[in-house]
């Protein structure tokens, strides 16, 4: 029996819930899930929210779900800026963690974070629940087998809109203290697909823009936006490919994209969030009367496809990636080889993304360590 604390029930704090509550059905090799304590903001949301997502106890402290004996694992699912205090406490308690990305605003922050995981001896996962896709795995397969022979450039984009809006009210992702902006909230989805399918990064030349200088407050007058929604970095990993990731969070249009085109000696493959259960290959040593991209289509075979569907074409959903994530998660815990970022791999995305912004600071190419 795995006992279940929840922190935050915003967008991410659902997606856990849903996890938690469905991975047993999902994949029926793992021990029964039993959700113990949420907690929330104030006492009324926090029955609110256990009553919907089936927790036994609720709290309007945190700390009451991390002091629970009851408790094994904490997810915690809140704005960037608590991620350190709240992990770090879930550590000292003897518990899990599953924290969502990214793993705080400070790079010190982050560091001691990972100190915390490495004297617990306990499991501190991260939520970058991309990595989980089946279409991503496969890319993985086909680069391991030099499909598309040696890799040697890849581009990466991400892409949403809902800071597109210039009338859109000033809220806490605008505030200094979540982070840079698009780096820290967007760009440590695709550089943890890159460390998962690459390796690190050697080095970075980034540049960050603000397409909104302020934003209106509600009841009335305006605020200077502190962080960046667009970055643009030239990279260049340990293994000598380089490539370039863009992010953006103004975006009109743009919904859930992240882009990946992977260039090789013999093929490219091509990889889009917003239709994330497929993927497109291009080969040489196809007949040249064949020449042109194919679709490869999420499947049974691209496992764990399967535990979800039966046929393919029929597709998996975001959520599911969480599900995955999270058997995932209950495996390392159980001591079994697992595909995870956990804090120590999280670190060296921090790095990457600290060095990015020092990079804009300083107009110049940076080293990553």
């Amino acid at each position: 029996m795995i006992g279940v604390g929840l922190i935050g029930t915003g967008f991410m704090g659902k997606c856990h819930a849903l996890a938690w509550t469905s991975v047993r059905t999902v994949f029926g090799d793992v021990p029964p899930i039993r959700m113990v304590h949420l907690g929330e903001a104030s006492d009324e949301l926090a029955r609110k929210r256990a009553a919907e997502f089936g927790f036994d106890k609720a709290s309007a402290d945190w700390r009451g779900v991390v002091e629970d004996p009851e408790v094994d694992v904490v997810s915690v699912t809140t704005p960037n800026q608590c991620h350190p205090e709240m992990a770090i406490a879930v550590l000292q308690a003897g518990k899990h963690v599953w924290c969502e990305k990214p793993m705080a605003p400070a790079f010190a922050e982050a560091e001691a974070m990972l100190a915390a995981a490495r004297a617990s001896g306990k499991v501190a996962a991260l939520g970058y629940n991309y990595i989980q896709s089946p279409a991503i795995r496969h890319i993985r397969t086909l680069l391991g087998e030099k499909a598309i022979g040696e890799v040697n450039h890849l581009r990466v984009e991400m892409d949403e809109d809902f800071m597109a809006d210039p009338d859109a009210p000033f809220f806490w992702k605008h505030e200094a203290a979540s982070g840079y902006g698009a780096l820290d909230d967007f760009a440590v989805h695709p550089l943890s697909l890159i460390q998962t399918l690459f390796g690190r990064v050697a080095s970075v030349m980034c540049d960050m823009a603000r397409p909104y200088a302020d934003r209106a407050v509600p009841g009335g007058g305006r605020r200077a936006v502190e962080t960046y929604d667009i970055a643009s970095s030239l990279i260049r990993l340990e293994n000598g490919v380089s490539g370039t990731l863009l992010v953006n969070r103004s975006a009109w249009g743009r919904k859930g994209r992240i882009q990946i085109q992977i260039f090789g000696s013999r093929g490219s493959i091509v990889f889009d969030q917003e239709r994330f259960n497929e993927l497109q290959l291009y080969v040489t040593w196809d007949r040249p009367t064949e020449q042109g991209y194919r679709t490869i289509l999420a499947a049974p075979h691209h496992q764990p496809y399967d535990r979800f569907i039966p046929a393919p074409g029929h597709g998996l959903g975001f959520n599911d990636l969480k599900t995955i994530e999270c058997r995932e998660l209950i495996r390392r815990i159980e001591g079994a080889p697992a595909t995870l970022i956990e804090f120590d791999e999280g670190l060296e995305i921090e790095r990457t993304v600290h060095a990015m912004a020092r990079s804009f600071a300083e107009q110049r190419w940076v080293a990553v360590r």
